[in-house]
């Protein structure tokens, strides 16, 4: 089974419900129980950073979460979910997981294209990803393909080698990360199309290898 973690963070919905078309089964939870019995885990959010650590802590999720990733055990992170398994955010200054080291940074309120045209934040729609380095999360996605994004603050791991996947919009930031058995996009997979159903699909067969 896969959990889907309820952390009052939102978006749950739309992600049980692309798990459950591709055929397998899952359950929306905060049932720390339940979470630790399952075979993968999850972790989907939007909103702000400070709410989301806060509901974790409150609900154990955030033991639960650090128990899981310490054992192995397959974890997608996605939008809030990829954020706040750095260190730290500046949204409401919050001290985060720490899974992956690093920070998140808002968006510069001056942001520009490469055409010097202003940039309207959140980013919010369709983008590319550029792969760094291989993962087999994304073995079937093509260059071309878009994914939707919708955020004011972006994920800046300390490390080159945490960075699976590059997005450019007025900068140059991590859309994808990957640690051991932990892989996080800041897109919505479950949004965005066929590309986003292969990394979810690829995702509910993975055993947490990078390599495989």
């Amino acid at each position: 089974m896969i959990a889907i973690i309820d952390y009052d963070a939102g978006n749950l919905t739309s992600v049980a419900r692309a798990v459950s078309h591709l055929g397998f089964r899952c359950a929306v939870t905060n049932d720390v129980e339940a979470i630790r019995r399952s075979e993968r885990i999850i972790f989907p959010g939007v909103g702000a950073a400070g709410s989301a650590m806060a509901s974790l802590r409150r609900l154990g999720l955030d033991r639960c979460l650090a128990e899981a990733f310490a054992q192995g055990k397959p974890i997608l992170g996605i939008c809030v979910g990829t954020q706040v398994v750095l260190e730290y955010s500046e949204e409401n200054a919050t001290s985060c997981l720490g899974f992956i080291p690093g920070t998140v940074k808002a968006f510069p309120g001056d942001l520009k294209d490469a055409a010097g045209q202003r940039l309207k934040i959140p980013h919010m729609g369709w983008n590319r990803i550029h792969r760094v380095r291989p993962h087999p999360l994304l073995a079937d996605i093509r260059e071309t393909d878009e994914f939707y994004f919708v955020h004011g603050y972006y994920p800046q791991p300390r490390a080159p080698e945490w960075v699976v996947g590059r997005t450019e919009y007025g900068v140059t930031f991590a859309s994808v990360m990957g640690m051991r058995n932990l892989f996080a996009t800041q897109f919505h997979p479950e949004k965005s199309g066929r590309p986003g159903l292969s990394i979810l699909r690829r995702f509910c067969r993975w055993d947490g290898k990078a390599d495989r």
